[in-house]
């Protein structure tokens, strides 16, 4: 069976001709039957998209054709359709943090999946991981320390209560792919840190590289698509999502007596209105009717077979 090819990329790079670009990738993409989201901005650029082999691997060099020749890209692979529909635009920044920072002169050290165990060893390190908190319930490092932010924004009054007040300490991040420890470490350091260091790739190159007999992570790992969760070698995990609240939930979520398949979790079943699961429920209906007599419909399952040899 054939499966789709996901990209997952950043570069912070200085841009003004954003309208022109954004114009060519959603030309190349449309072209392509790429699916997924770009981010653009005078900063850079960001995004995760899926599509055949050959797609993928032809839009990866039209980057460097158009100027982003360092991106920071990691693929893996998925059964079913990560991304229902194609989203090009452009923002004031590819991931929000709303401060100015210097992220060529103020950046933590990189360090490599390879040598990230030995990093976070040490007992004297701090170990943050700054992904929101449903992220880090999913998974994480050992001994890691959660900031218990809703989103990324936050981050700064967690280091301002409780990392910068000491900075000599040594402090190591990390997220799902990079691009969040890009700025997080340049707000440290540029607030005068003097030990701040960054897993290069993020989670994903280190569940894609290590071994997991040498693994140091817990759990798995969110992704923002509908595979949900990756764990080791980017496999893809047992988590979804519920229709409902859009949390993720697991196996044990779903035994649970107020768990109903596409409609309710226990995180929610006495939160929604009984009108909005009963308009869920219909949802689900119309899904399996449409996938019973082969027709096209936005919730459906789509595999790569399928979508390559239709008019998706």
């Amino acid at each position: 069976m054939n499966k789709f090819i996901v990209l997952a990329f950043y570069q912070f790079i200085e841009r003004k001709d954003l309208t022109d670009v954004e114009s060519l990738l959603k030309k190349k993409c449309i072209f392509s039957k790429i699916k997924g989201t770009i981010l653009l901005s005078r900063e850079g650029i960001n995004g995760t998209v899926s599509g055949s082999k050959k797609a993928i691997s032809e839009l990866s060099l039209y980057f460097k054709e158009i100027g982003y020749e360092n991106l920071n890209e990691k693929l893996s692979s998925s059964q079913f359709l990560p991304f229902p529909r194609l989203n090009v635009r452009i923002k004031n920044e590819i991931v929000t943090f709303k401060q100015d920072l210097d992220l060529r002169k103020n950046r933590g050290e990189y360090i490599d999946a390879e040598k990230w165990n030995d990093l976070i060893s040490d007992p004297e390190l701090i170990l943050v991981d700054v992904r929101n908190d449903f992220e880090v319930e999913m998974g994480s490092f050992e001994n890691s320390v959660s900031p218990d932010t809703k989103n990324f924004t936050e981050f700064k009054k967690y280091a301002d209560e409780k990392l910068l007040k000491n900075k000599d300490a040594k402090v190591a991040m990390f997220c799902t792919g990079g691009i969040r420890c890009e700025k997080a470490s340049s707000y440290l350091v540029g607030e005068g840190m003097k030990n701040v260091y960054q897993l290069k790739g993020g989670i994903l190159s280190y569940l894609q590289k290590i071994d997991e007999k040498k693994s140091k992570w817990n759990g798995e790992c969110f992704v923002f698509d509908r595979r949900v969760s990756l764990k080791e070698g980017l496999k893809e995990g047992k988590y979804s999502i519920c229709s409902g609240c859009r949390n993720p939930i697991n196996d044990t979520d779903r035994k649970s007596e107020l768990f109903e398949e596409d409609v309710s979790c226990k995180k929610c079943f006495y939160i929604t209105s009984d009108s909005k699961k009963n308009g869920l429920r219909e949802r689900a209906k119309q899904t399996k009717l449409a996938r019973k007599k082969g027709k096209k419909y936005p919730y459906l399952e789509v595999s790569a077979d399928e979508y390559f040899e239709s008019g998706f």
